[in-house]
């Protein structure tokens, strides 16, 4: 009978095991990256570690997280990590207790402004917004107050908040500066300014010559300018918005090991150098930007608070609305 009985005990502590070593060899990523760039984060991973099987589902932030609180709505968690637009959904997700917290190793190299302190989630790049204007436009903006004046009225597209994570972002930091707040986007509706719905239509719209000047993030008119896309992409003088698209492990992460190689992974020189490879800014101060972006300390990037902008994210919404339509 002790013999049975020690028998079963070996049994289910090696199945235990077994299953264990199993959850590592997988990893279930959802991201919000384009389609091409996640195959790439995931090809990179991969190589980094062959034993570790990846399943990914790519979608827009929006439509990702419809799709994740449906899931956990029904008792049910899917992801093991995250990788998408913006930190305000990463701390909206923090607040409601679906994440978990991870003191990755690769921190130490991070501007502390880039992760949440208590390790929740850390971004990887940055994608700021700035303006763009077509190379034939009469005018080559360097100032955001430049896109008020009577030199650019109805000549002004621009994303919407209530489709792009960036550009709700880029109005809580405009609406919170000293210089600029939310007589900004009054004086921008004054001037005819016309909304798009994302980042997309706008890089579009003015490199086709529709609209000459739009406000629009980095990585569209750099790539594309080198081209030979006929725009130009401006820093503004006052500064820059930011969204640092986050790596978060979830709480009810099934491949916890996994989760964690992934998250040091893409923080990692080598997982930023791809980054960089992919002609967006890198997070890590130590790798070179891609060509045609200045260096990192010559970008000015505005402060921005993040959970009071979650607070406020209904009431800047709604304000966006009013002046520009749904």
């Amino acid at each position: 009978m002790l013999k049975r009985s020690l028998c079963t005990a070996v049994t289910l502590a090696s199945f235990a095991l077994s299953s264990s070593l199993l959850a590592d060899d997988k990893l279930v990523l959802y991201t919000s990256q384009p389609n091409s760039d996640a195959q790439q984060t995931v090809d990179a991973f991969q190589a980094a570690y062959p034993d570790i099987e990846v399943e990914w589902v790519r979608d827009g932030t929006t439509r990702l997280m419809t799709r994740l609180r449906s899931e956990l709505s029904a008792g049910v968690s899917n992801p093991d990590v995250l990788l998408i637009a913006d930190s305000m959904t990463m701390t909206s997700l923090k607040q409601e207790g679906h994440l978990q917290s991870y003191l990755s190793p690769e921190r130490e190299a991070y501007d502390e402004a880039l992760y949440d302190p208590e390790g929740y989630f850390y971004g990887t790049k940055l994608i700021t917004t700035g303006i763009v204007y077509n190379t034939a436009a009469e005018h080559q903006p360097q100032r955001w107050q430049d896109l008020t004046g009577p030199d650019y009225e109805g000549l002004v597209t621009m994303p919407s908040p209530l489709y792009s994570g960036a550009a709700l972002i880029h109005m809580a930091a405009l609406s919170d500066h000293p210089d600029l707040g939310m007589g900004y986007y009054e004086a921008l509706q004054a001037n005819r300014a016309e909304a798009q719905g994302g980042n997309g239509g706008v890089f579009n719209a003015v490199a086709s010559g529709t609209k000459p000047y739009g406000i629009v993030v980095d990585f569209l008119p750099i790539r594309e300018a080198a081209k030979g896309s006929p725009v130009e992409f401006v820093f503004p003088e006052e500064g820059v918005s930011a969204v640092t698209e986050p790596v978060a492990i979830m709480q009810g992460a099934n491949n916890l090991d996994a989760a964690h190689k992934f998250v040091d992974f893409v923080l990692s020189q080598q997982g930023q150098e791809l980054v960089s490879q992919q002609g967006y800014l890198p997070a890590h101060p130590a790798v070179t930007p891609p060509e045609g972006f200045p260096a990192r300390d010559a970008i000015q990037l505005m402060p921005i608070n993040i959970e009071q902008a979650l607070e406020q994210e209904e009431t800047l919404k709604q304000r966006f609305s009013d002046l520009f339509g749904g």
